[in-house]
């Protein structure tokens, strides 16, 4: 059995709580959480270990991995701790609030051998999963376009109170929050761009941190991409993320329901003819054997465990690949403050 501990008993800590309990090769040692109404109920219910500082969990329990679903202020040093400590390291996402710490963290994870993995979920939905294996294919052609939007409903008027989620020097706010998803979902998909060519952060309830941004992107072989999110539009009833790829032989329209293709005559492929074909989720999403809110949650964790188990270091989602991501995200600040 793989050792667990969890730092963060928020909405992600607690699912992953819920996943990692239900899993036959884990057991979770030892939870932590600054709540005390939170751990105590965990401590009563389920007898499971419970701390209030995260040093002291490290460095008391034996464990094997740790996952943290903290804000994103605190990754750096619960990680880099981590990772210095022996574990394998599942952290939420962003990894990191600047692109310098995030490859500080690759790069420590890569000396030390360790697992290491950050929490963008959308990788392990089946739409996406199938457009970003068109894509590599070459069944679109050459790649000229790629769009990404999300849109919901999280902060849809002034709040008197606030959150780590909407302070700025905390982690907070669309871009890091929300926006994030979507910019790893297109350099999964499409690669990282090399630029960031404008953007507009844009607030609308909130004071410290934007609720909408826009920008345009740059990638090499000079196609471009749209990056649009907005999580004040209380028109969705949810987050909803859409990813657009435009090429020379054809286009993908892919959210978490469908994955909508249209080739060009005589561009056929694989169990794709020419026109509009359409693949649902539940034809495309692989089954696991533990649903909470979706089957990405529990892949994620099956991936983590997986790549434990096989000592790879090179698994999906990677500190690296992460690093890509908050990369992007540094870029559309800069641009955003004129300075990209």
């Amino acid at each position: 059995m793989i050792r667990a501990g969890l730092i963060g008993l928020g909405k992600m800590g607690l699912s992953h709580y819920a996943v990692l309990g239900a899993h036959p090769r884990v057991a979770v040692a030892a939870v932590c959480d600054s709540a005390t109404y939170i751990t105590s109920g965990l401590r009563k219910y389920t007898g499971v270990k419970t701390y209030k500082d995260w040093r002291a969990m490290l460095k008391s329990e034996q464990l094997d991995c740790v996952l943290v679903a903290t804000p994103t202020v605190t990754h750096f040093d619960v990680a880099s701790y981590a990772l210095e400590s022996g574990m394998h390291v599942f952290v939420e996402k962003p990894l990191c609030l600047s692109a310098g710490e995030s490859k500080t963290l690759a790069d420590l994870a890569s000396a030390k051998r360790r697992v290491n993995q950050v929490g963008y979920h959308n990788r392990f939905i089946g739409t996406f999963r199938e457009t970003a294996r068109l894509v590599r294919s070459g069944a679109l052609g050459e790649i000229y376009h790629i769009n990404g939007s999300a849109f919901g409903q999280v902060v849809i008027r002034a709040k008197s109170g606030s959150t780590w989620r909407s302070s700025k020097s905390e982690g907070g706010g669309c871009l890091h929050d929300y926006a994030a998803h979507v910019i790893d979902l297109m350099n999964f998909i499409a690669g990282p761009p090399e630029q960031v060519l404008a953007a507009h952060l844009r607030a609308v309830f909130s004071d410290d941190v934007e609720d909408a941004l826009y920008a345009t992107l740059r990638y090499s072989g000079n196609a471009s991409g749209q990056l649009e999110a907005n999580w004040s539009d209380e028109t969705h009833r949810k987050m909803t993320t859409t990813i657009t790829v435009m090429g020379t032989m054809g286009k993908i329209v892919a959210d978490r329901q469908e994955c909508r293709v249209y080739l060009r005559r005589g561009a056929e492929f694989d169990q794709y003819p020419a026109g509009w074909t359409i693949r649902y989720i539940t034809d495309l999403q692989e089954p696991v054997a533990f649903y909470l809110r979706g089957e990405e949650y529990s892949a994620q964790i099956d991936a983590f465990v997986n790549a434990i188990e096989a000592g790879a270091t090179t698994n999906e989602n990677s500190f690296a690949s992460a690093y890509e991501t908050d990369r992007v995200i540094d870029m559309v600040t800069q641009a955003g403050q004129g300075r990209g």
